[in-house]
């Protein structure tokens, strides 16, 4: 199954543990989409519907700020030493870390990117480096809300700080107010997700992204996809939007 993404996760030298068969048309999907929109459940409904690759450079990191086991790769030992200085990881850093796991991109069974690009330094080295290898994309999801519904959306979030459980005042809170289910401690309100927080992430997301939505939009790839309604209507509402093949 194209789950198993040991490679991507890992290092450039790791094997996932069970490669997908190559297919005459793998789906090749980008995703965008600001905090707060599900972009991250809709990844993992994709991988499921389409049986590509999921591929985030958020879990990538994570991943490398665990393992105690095995060196970094340079990339990788580059972004953390940003990351722990708490600098922003510099494009170039980034796309070093993503042409590393290159066999991942170049997968038979195709990719979901999330996470990546999130410039357009850093869309414009994908494009040349797929250009180089042949490879197409399929499309670039947009998945669009309303500012004040992802507001709303994340500023009713509310974290376990034990087992990192999370709930939602309204959509889904705990049986017990301001307790977790599982381990019952006491939740708090992350400070990103207070709404003066929310606010500015917002501004600086449509900051950045434009220009990619402009990339993508000129290329004829973009495609967007109102991020409204349960995980299964946005699922269906983005494989109908997706170009059909032949």
């Amino acid at each position: 199954m194209a789950k198993h993404r040991a490679a991507w996760l890992i290092g450039p030298d790791a094997l996932c543990d069970s490669p997908p068969l190559g297919r005459p048309s793998p789906w090749r999907l980008i995703l965008l989409g600001a905090p707060g929109v599900g972009k991250g459940t809709q990844a993992q409904l994709l991988t499921d519907a389409l049986q590509a690759c999921h591929l985030s450079t958020g879990d990538v990191f994570r991943t490398a700020g665990r393992q105690a086991d095995c060196a970094p790769s340079p990339a990788m030992a580059e972004a953390l030493a940003h990351m722990r200085r708490g600098e922003l990881v510099p494009d170039s850093t980034v796309w070093h870390l993503v042409r590393e796991r290159s066999r991942c991109l170049r997968c038979g069974g195709g990719f979901i990117l999330d996470g990546f690009p999130r410039t357009l330094g850093q869309a414009e080295s994908l494009e040349h480096w797929m250009i180089g290898e042949r490879l197409t994309l399929s499309a670039v999801v947009n998945y669009d809300l309303p500012r004040s519904e992802i507001v709303s959306r994340l500023s009713g979030r509310r974290t376990c700080p034990q087992c990192k459980a999370v709930y939602h005042v309204t959509a889904n809170p705990p049986r017990e107010e301001g307790r977790c289910d599982e381990c019952h401690a006491a939740l708090f309100q992350r400070e990103d997700d207070r709404p003066e927080s929310v606010a500015v992430r917002m501004k600086a997301y449509e900051r950045e992204t434009q220009p990619l939505i402009d990339f993508y939009a000129a290329r004829g790839l973009l495609v967007s996809v109102t991020a409204a309604g349960t995980p299964e209507e946005i699922l269906a509402r983005t494989l109908e939007s997706l170009p059909r093949r032949q």
